[in-house]
């Protein structure tokens, strides 16, 4: 193993830590004012783009992403950016030509992002490979994300292996992504210790405390060795988010693994955060129900947000007491699926089909498009074989791709900016655009209406819910 160092913090709150407990509504105002407190701290980097915050900049917020990206980065002098990206994916939820990745890779870095953390849902790494080598190109630090997720096809051999093929990719870094909160603390120490065997890159953790077990697992996994940790300051900590950065800060003081950072400094940030928890409370923002251990997580490995998608399906069906039913069906459905791990997409294809089998009370009676595409190979290779019978109703006779999805996809720039040049100010609106063509148009329309002094309760647009 290599030798031990003082453990990495990245802090959460500004990506991954709203996106879990506020659906991503932090605007950019609320973030800026504490930028200089936070550069002083000395964390290994600051996650703070990516994932969700692209469309709900876009959508709810009515701010251009890119133009948070660049206040950001002005502010964070001494500390690293970081991005969540969905591979193939970028922040979308469809596979995109590779002109569109490259393009978005080096929009990012040239922005301001120094580390992008990429990932496939299938943890199918051809997925990856055009996203990895934009990011070498372009002199970013290209992290790979392995979702973690529990089924006897996930022995430690297969993480082993995985690291080694990542680092052969050209991977700078490993991370664990524990989206649903379901690495128990024993279990950490010893997948650490099998990626620092199959890979000699650093090892990073993400998990969520969804479960209660997420400050343990990660005691657990620095004493194995894990070279960074992700947290979330406290006020915006627990429940769906991270544990809270000042409690592991605290574990390793006086430690061979002391994080070296200042309890002081991070009171300040915390209390400069705990008003906004407040309102949040009080809007309703912030749900109770999200802030306490739900221990479903670990029974049936729904991650939190996919357990209140199911939810909502019932109700919206008038069938709310079927949830158990559905939640002993997710995992049959992932079965007939390649036991796939489940995060954007997969989640969401596997729960809805769970929801249409106990509701149709019978199974594949109704098969989304989406499930169609995963069980044709459209989203990837999964770790094990799809259930054949319901591969043959789903699909038929059609032959199942096995090649790399992307390869099938033409490129999409040239394309694209003919279709919004009336409405483009800046490169960066082609990526928008791409990414969330009708949500970019209402924004851009709405940008101009800005800009231009328009009443914008008579803009061109459709949506008329813009603030003030």
């Amino acid at each position: 193993m290599s030798e031990i160092k003082k453990l990495g913090i990245t802090e959460t709150v500004l990506r991954d830590a709203h996106q879990s407990l506020i659906a991503t509504r932090m605007p950019t105002e609320e973030m800026l004012p504490i930028i200089d407190k936070m550069d002083q701290v000395g964390y290994h980097s600051v996650e703070c783009w990516g994932g969700a915050t692209f469309d709900a900049c876009l959508r709810f917020l009515k701010e251009d992403p890119w133009e948070r990206l660049r206040k950001l980065k002005d502010g964070f002098k001494n500390t690293k950016l970081q991005m969540l990206f969905r591979g193939q994916n970028i922040l979308g939820y469809r596979p995109y030509a590779d002109d569109v990745v490259e393009y978005f890779v080096q929009k990012s870095i040239a922005n301001g992002i120094d580390i992008i953390r990429i990932f496939d849902c299938l943890n199918d790494l051809r997925n990856l490979e055009t996203a990895v080598k934009a990011t070498n190109k372009e002199g970013g630090h290209a992290q790979i994300a392995l979702s973690y997720t529990l089924g006897d096809a996930y022995t430690l051999d297969y993480w082993k292996d995985t690291a080694r093929r990542i680092e052969e990719m050209g991977a700078n870094s490993i991370c664990i992504k524990d989206m649903s909160g379901l690495l128990v603390p024993y279990e950490a120490e010893r997948l650490v210790k099998a990626l620092k065997e199959g890979s000699s890159l650093p090892i990073q953790l993400h998990t969520h405390y969804t479960s209660g077990v997420a400050s343990m697992t990660y005691l657990k996994a620095a004493e194995a060795g894990v070279d960074v940790i992700d947290t979330a300051i406290s006020p915006f900590a627990l429940g769906t988010s991270q544990p809270a950065t000042e409690v592991m800060v605290e574990t390793f003081k006086g430690t061979d693994r002391d994080t070296g950072l200042d309890q002081n400094l991070l009171a300040e940030i915390a209390e400069y955060f705990r008003p906004y928890r407040e309102e949040c409370l009080e809007s309703g923002l912030m749900s109770t129900k999200i802030l306490g251990v739900n221990i479903k997580t670990l029974l049936y490995q729904v991650p939190g947000g996919m357990l209140s998608n199911l939810v909502s399906q019932l109700k919206e069906a008038k069938q709310d007491d079927k949830l158990q039913e559905v939640l002993e069906e997710v995992p049959r459905v992932r079965k007939d699926f390649g036991e796939p791990p489940l995060v954007t997409p997969s989640s969401q294809i596997v729960g809805t089909q769970a929801v249409l089998n106990v509701l149709m009370g019978e199974r594949y009676k109704m098969i989304t498009k989406e499930s169609k595409d995963l069980l044709a190979g459209k989203y990837g290779q999964t770790i094990k074989p799809f259930n054949p019978e319901v591969q043959k109703k789903a699909i038929g006779d059609t032959k199942p791709i096995t090649h790399r999805p992307a390869d099938d996809l033409e490129p999409e720039l040239d394309k694209l900016r003919e279709e919004i040049k009336q409405y483009s100010q800046q490169d960066e609106d082609v990526l928008s655009y791409a990414l969330f063509p009708q949500v970019a148009t209402e924004f851009f329309k709405y940008r101009e209406a800005q800009q231009t002094g328009v009443d914008l309760s008579k803009a061109d647009t459709n949506n008329k819910t813009y603030p003030a």
